[in-house]
């Protein structure tokens, strides 16, 4: 008589489980960005920083922002496909390691502001958006209360839209800011 098919025991369900729980977390985490203990929204922008310099230097304007896009619409779906497990993982509201969010505001920022120097874009796409993702403006706190995945990303989505404002006004304001 042939072998019959059966399914997996309780210790390869558990390693299974095991491994899509280490991807999960690698991929919330941003890399591991966001296990850092200081300031991990912060430290875990940094993956976005460094895939923008990338596409920046690699491509033509046109090309970078189609990519840029890409990636923000990446990130913001990881966001909210993840977030209901990293708050179960974690057991609380928007986890302090899951940093998805940060990724894709990051990216939100840069797609709606930019100037001639990537560096000073970089710079300031980054500083503004930490701020404003800190001191959360209405409604970008009460965005917070939406569910899941949803409540992590939209708070900090409009933190980038405020960024950028203020960066424009900044731009047109004091242009010396920005090398031009």
């Amino acid at each position: 008589m042939g072998e019959q098919s059966r399914g997996p025991t309780d210790t390869e369900k558990n390693t299974m489980k095991n491994s899509q729980d280490k991807v999960k977390m690698f991929v919330c985490t941003a890399f591991w960005f966001g296990r850092s203990p200081v300031a991990p929204g912060t430290v875990g922008t940094l993956p976005a920083v460094i895939i923008f310099a990338f596409i920046a230097f690699a491509f033509s304007p046109f090309t970078q922002t189609l990519i840029t896009a890409l990636f923000f619409i990446l990130f913001c779906g990881l966001s909210i496909f993840l977030g209901p497990w990293a708050e179960r993982h974690w057991k609380r509201k928007d986890p302090r390691p899951f940093v998805l969010d940060e990724v894709a505001s990051f990216f939100l920022t840069v797609l709606l502001f930019r100037v001639p120097s990537l560096l000073l874009t970089i710079v300031w796409a980054f500083v503004m958006t930490r701020i404003f993702d800190i001191i959360k403006p209405f409604p970008a706190k009460q965005m917070e209360s939406l569910p899941a995945g949803w409540g992590i990303l939209l708070d900090d989505l409009v933190a980038s839209v405020y960024a950028a404002v203020v960066l424009h006004l900044a731009m047109y304001f004091i242009p010396s800011l920005f090398a031009l």
